[in-house]
């Protein structure tokens, strides 16, 4: 349930974890952004964590290393020992993060006036999917969601959009109406016109979280325009859902993401 908030624009109105008590957790103060150092006790030891900035955009994180992005097969796979690196403090799946940092660099290349980090692309698949592990769910070696993640019938039903059936239920299994697909949560109309496939399989699945990133990655340079800007990153996210609430959970994140912390 969205709690009220306005129905979503770009998904539809599919699920994330927003609709699990992450809004009411930001409406009632508890916002991250505003708490300075903390101590994390573990093993006997004492670590100071460093704050989350406030502010929009959200910082760009860990620099990428150079990789050859033509390279045959999943070149995000060149991203392995960058991603090991973080992947335990940040919380986030390995091969995960490292379909956010090759979409980033794949835009930078297309899209050097965008600008858009990792960082925004891994702040958004935290609140849509838990970066592909909601429900149980878990990112294979490819980058392929299973089981996939398909959302709630988008019916029209209180607080939630109503999208009639668009692909004859090809992706989503169901014939009547669309549902969000995917850790990045496309409906399958949006799917079609933006899809690209970024794993050198020759699809493009929403179900795989290359793909889904890189695709997420166009649509909110297409969207925003210039996303090292407050405006334009604000854009970008407001088309990519609806809502005031959304966009500063997804600040949060990314964030905290930026210096290195657990969302």
């Amino acid at each position: 349930m969205m709690l009220g908030l306005p129905r979503r624009l770009f998904r539809g109105g599919g699920r994330s974890d927003l609709d699990d008590g992450g809004v009411l957790a930001k409406l009632t103060g508890v916002s991250a952004a505003a708490m300075v150092t903390l101590v994390l006790a573990g093993c006997g030891a004492e670590r100071a964590l460093p704050p989350i900035p406030e502010g929009i955009p959200p910082g760009p994180g860990t620099p990428l290393p150079m990789i050859d992005l033509d390279a045959p097969g999943r070149t995000a796979v060149q991203l392995r020992d960058w991603a090991e690196e973080q992947s335990d403090e940040l919380g986030i799946p390995s091969v995960a993060l490292e379909a956010y940092g090759y979409a980033a660099a794949i835009m930078g290349r297309s899209r050097p006036d965008c600008g858009i980090a990792w960082t925004t692309i891994a702040g958004i698949a935290s609140v849509e999917s838990k970066h592909g592990t909601h429900r149980g769910s878990a990112v294979d070696a490819n980058g392929t969601v299973r089981p996939p993640i398909i959302g709630i019938p988008l019916d029209g039903s209180p607080g939630v959009a109503l999208v009639k059936d668009t692909d004859g239920g090809k992706l989503d299994g169901d014939p009547d109406y669309d549902r969000a697909l995917g850790p990045l949560q496309f409906i399958p109309e949006t799917w079609k016109r933006w899809g690209v496939d970024a794993n050198g399989d020759g699809i493009a699945d929403p179900q795989n979280i290359d793909d889904a990133a890189l695709t997420a990655a166009r649509y909110l340079c297409a969207s925003g325009g210039d996303l090292t800007s407050e405006r334009g990153w604000q854009q970008a996210l407001l088309t990519y859902n609806q809502s005031n609430a959304y966009l500063l959970t997804v600040r949060d994140r990314a964030a905290a993401y930026s210096v290195g912390r657990r969302a």
